[in-house]
This record gives structure tokens, C-alpha cells and sequence, in this order.
């Protein structure tokens, strides 16, 4: 949803750059109903099951690679065994353009490649613990969209979960993008505000979906 008053692109700290309604309402819309289509199937979206017991209350589906605690494989066996979805062509350029937008780096744009996109979705009562990603063995920067409801976002360090750190909010439409220094940033979301997102523009009764999309590092004979 586009703010009333436009909100600047802002680098949160070095390499992490928040870029507000990125996305075009007919771009949300487009990623929905992809995400849905995903999300059946031929690995169906979950709650994932961590190593210790606990259930994470977002549920994921992946495109490219599978990813399970803490690994990335092509094929879901902590699911159903079935191989994750292609990851397409359009992302890689949904991807490029999105780091040039961050950056204005073209170069860096036009050789930034994902592979694997992790797609998580928030109810009113999910949320996300601070965590790095650092399951990649590329230290490409991360690229994450959201779109629905709004959410608090937490930007803090690459040495601890704790302070210091900066909460910011992510509407739908925007584009963050962490890489550089921050590649390894600990970030989380404690909380998502219900009834925040437009079901119009987005074609989402509710909830937040955030798309991440990565550079693994990995090949097919690591699969």
C-alpha cells in the first residue's frame, strides 16, 4: 500500500537499505498469486520443525532449494521427498532490479544471480526470532519484499541478538536489502499489525508474506 506521504530510501546501517513501496500494487499482486501457487505444492507450504522440537509459527515454502535447519537441499525430505519448485527466470530479474534500486550499483546488479527464494507467512500472532542468514555459503546481499500487513522489523548486529539495534516498519510494497557489512546482521520481526494491509491492492484477506531471496552458493551435485 503506497503511503500517503512519501517515505525516502534510507540506509538503516551500511549495506542495509530500506527502499519503501517498491513494489507496484499490480507487482504485490503478481508475487500473491505466485506464492499460492507455490505454496500447493509439489512442496506444500508448513510450520517448520527445528532441530531442538520448537515449530516455527511463520509458515514456509521454498522455490530453488529446500531449506530445512540448517541446510539447503533441492529435494524437501523433512516434508514429503518431492523436489521444490524451479526457481524462475523473472525472479533473477526481479532480484537485479531490486539491488540496483538499493545500491544503484549496476554492475553489482547485473551479477547479482538468486537461486533459492524462502517465502514466509506471518498471521497476526507469528513471528521471528533474531537470527542471521548464514546457512548460504555466497555472501551475496539478501533481498526481501513484503507485502500485506505491516510489521516491525528489527536491524541489529553482526556479533549479537541483543542491542544495539533499530526497529523500523515494513508496509507492503517495500524492499529491504541487506548485504556488505550487514550481510550477517541478526534481524527479527516482533510483531505484525493485523488489518494493516489493503486486500485490494494485494488480492491477501490478511497476514504478511516475506519473500527473501538468496544466492546459496551451492550446485546441483551438492544437492
Amino acid at each position: 500500500m503506497n503511503a500517503l506521504i512519501p517515505r525516502p530510501t534510507r540506509e538503516i546501517a551500511p549495506g542495509a537499505v530500506h527502499v519503501p513501496d517498491w513494489l507496484t500494487p499490480e507487482e504485490q499482486r503478481a508475487l500473491v498469486t505466485a506464492c499460492r501457487a507455490w505454496a500447493s505444492g509439489p512442496v506444500p507450504i508448513r510450520h517448520t520443525t527445528l532441530p531442538r522440537g520448537g515449530v516455527m509459527s511463520v509458515r514456509t515454502v521454498c522455490v530453488g532449494w529446500h531449506w530445512s535447519p540448517y541446510t539447503y537441499t533441492r529435494v524437501a525430505g523433512d516434508v514429503n521427498g518431492r523436489r521444490v519448485a524451479a526457481f524462475p527466470d523473472w525472479m533473477v530479474r526481479l532480484g537485479r532490479r531490486a539491488l540496483l534500486a538499493a545500491y544503484g550499483d549496476e554492475s553489482a546488479a547485473a551479477a547479482y544471480t538468486p537461486d533459492t527464494a524462502l517465502i514466509n507467512f506471518y498471521d497476526g500472532q507469528a513471528r521471528m526470532g533474531m537470527h542471521q542468514d548464514k546457512d548460504e555459503r555466497s555472501a551475496a546481499p539478501v533481498v526481501s519484499l513484503s507485502i500485506g500487513d505491516s510489521c516491525v522489523f528489527r536491524v541489529g548486529n553482526t556479533e549479537t541478538r541483543t542491542r544495539p539495534y533499530t526497529d523500523i516498519e515494513l508496509a507492503s510494497g517495500d524492499l529491504f536489502v541487506f548485504g556488505g557489512p550487514s550481510r550477517y546482521i541478526h534481524h527479527g520481526v516482533p510483531r505484525v499489525h493485523e488489518g494493516t494491509g489493503d486486500p485490494a491492492a494485494t488480492g491477501m484477506a490478511g497476514g504478511r508474506l516475506n519473500i527473501t531471496m538468496r544466492v546459496t552458493g551451492l550446485t546441483d551435485t551438492e544437492s
